[in-house]
């Protein structure tokens, strides 16, 4: 047990599914897992570990911000053995080639954050996934037929629909090619790097300053699902 995780070390699966929300990690114990228990309820961060495809897995959730995350993965790292983590969540874009529905896999993730500098007294703003993970959910995603964008993405401390404009917002941000902009991915990326383990991002993109278009609920869950399915195929190769 931990200051956040009450659950014993043998409730763990050594392959970790993240999202940010608990009821989404419910929804995929529910919906994807067999035999699956809830092994952790602490602060209401659900954790469930059961079975996909015959191989066991944990989804656990993180929470919201570089923080939220950067506390749960690095637990689940350090103190529960756990080998790989992907999280799984939703993102925005100001990338005129991203459309609504895309799924995004970041290739790294930017930030200007302090966390890598109070975490162990680093300085830098850009940090890569894991090649191997992400080359597990490439190989998944072209067996399956689904299309992936792959690149930079930013991950920021603030929302970005709630800047005071898309302009100002942007300037923090080098002038590169970035796909999607969501809030934890450099966190997971650096305490994954940090600790010697594996960690990979999806994204389906759910607004883009670029395409005006809204997703309806069933259109929604139906993209999220392929997500999900191609998280959980590449977790257990």
């Amino acid at each position: 047990m931990t200051v956040h995780i009450e659950s014993k070390k043998e409730d763990i699966a050594d392959i970790v599914l993240m999202p940010g929300d608990p009821l989404r990690a419910k929804y995929i114990a529910e919906n994807f897992l067999t035999d699956y228990k809830l092994v952790n309820k602490v602060r209401n961060m659900f954790g469930y570990t059961g079975y996909y495809k015959g191989k066991r897995v944990t989804v656990f959730a993180s929470g919201m911000g570089i923080p939220s995350i950067g506390i749960y993965s690095y637990e689940l790292y350090k103190f529960y053995d756990v080998k790989k983590i992907i999280r799984i969540g939703t993102s925005g874009s100001f990338n005129k080639n991203i459309k609504v529905k895309d799924v995004v896999l970041s290739s790294g993730a930017y930030c200007k954050s302090y966390f890598d500098k109070l975490l162990n007294g680093n300085d830098i703003d850009y940090i890569n996934s894991s090649e191997t993970l992400n080359e597990d959910i490439k190989t998944v995603a072209k067996n399956a037929n689904i299309p992936l964008k792959i690149g930079k993405t930013i991950t920021s401390d603030v929302f970005d629909l709630y800047a005071s404009s898309l302009e100002e917002f942007r300037s923090n941000f080098p002038d590169d090619d970035f796909l999607a902009v969501e809030m934890e991915a450099f966190g997971l990326f650096y305490v994954a790097n940090y600790l010697g383990k594996e960690a990979s991002c999806l994204m389906t993109v759910v607004d883009s300053f670029y395409d005006e278009k809204s997703l309806t609920s069933e259109e929604r869950e139906t993209s999220l699902n392929q997500m999900i399915t191609l998280a959980l195929d590449a977790a257990i190769m």
